[in-house]
């Protein structure tokens, strides 16, 4: 008889997984679906898409200057590997809404309140990194790379490492541009304090400017322009954390006061 307790509850918890499990499935073939929803358009027009792709290196190549596909199936498969990432790129939104939605139950409320507003905006920041990348550093990198070679030399890039390079650059950018919810994370986690953010700012942006030195070609330029916004960032990351981080302690005080006065 005293078998029977531990026998139900161990169903009661198969089964709960099971449907935890069934529920993963679910999202993950929706967030599947959203992207080839995406993918379809993308692949009728991928080679536009990859000629707006290269349109930041078309618009600086010297005379005589052009890219190339050295391998046979590259004029297919390149158009086609972007025509995945612009569809993933496209579908994030729903993608990582799917991945919330999928997670939020296990969440307290007061979780879900700081959560939201930080995925948000990593999605938001991330898409500006890119476009950033796109309009802002590629027409100058692209300029100093052309323009950089030896006399004669006569630039002819493939286009799936250009593919491979851009849409490194692209990762790398809006990567970069999380140092505000990086900061906040950390604050509010308690891994480290505003006061010591704030303490240790030159050394941070000594960072912020070698982290850009390695990402970016080897010119100042480039450089500034990639440390500089990581910068700025990083200032707005450490005033959120303060307004974060008093609203979290308000909030704590005001639970504190409703218990107090209940008891």
């Amino acid at each position: 008889m005293s078998d029977a307790p531990e026998k139900k509850e161990e169903e009661l918890a198969e089964g709960t997984l099971m449907s935890h499990l069934l529920e993963l499935r679910d999202r993950l073939m929706r967030a599947m679906l959203a992207v080839l929803v995406f993918f379809i358009p993308c692949m009728i027009y991928s080679n536009e898409l990859f000629t707006i792709i290269a349109q930041p290196l078309l618009n600086k190549l010297p005379k005589g200057g052009m890219l190339i596909a050295t391998s046979v199936i590259s004029p297919f498969m390149t158009p086609f590997k972007l025509s995945f990432f612009v569809a993933l790129f496209a579908a994030m939104p729903y993608v990582i809404y799917q991945i919330w939605a999928f997670v939020a139950p296990g969440l307290y409320k007061k979780e879900k309140r700081f959560a939201v507003p930080l995925l948000l905006s990593s999605v938001v920041l991330f898409y500006v990194g890119v476009f950033f990348a796109y309009f802002a550093v590629f027409p100058v990198m692209f300029e100093y790379l052309t323009h950089s070679g030896p006399t004669g030399v006569i630039p002819a890039t493939d286009i799936a490492n250009y593919l491979d390079f851009v849409l490194t650059m692209f990762f790398c950018f809006g990567v970069a541009f999380e140092v505000p919810v990086a900061v906040v994370l950390l604050v509010l986690t308690g891994i480290i304090r505003v006061e010591k953010l704030t303490e240790n700012r030159g050394y941070v942006i000594i960072g912020i400017f070698v982290v850009a030195a390695i990402l970016t070609p080897p010119d100042a330029l480039s450089q500034c322009i990639m440390a500089v916004p990581m910068w700025l960032l990083y200032e707005a990351g450490v005033i959120t954390a303060r307004i974060m981080l008093r609203m979290k302690r308000d909030s704590a005080e005001a639970t504190d006061n409703e218990e107090a006065g209940a008891s």
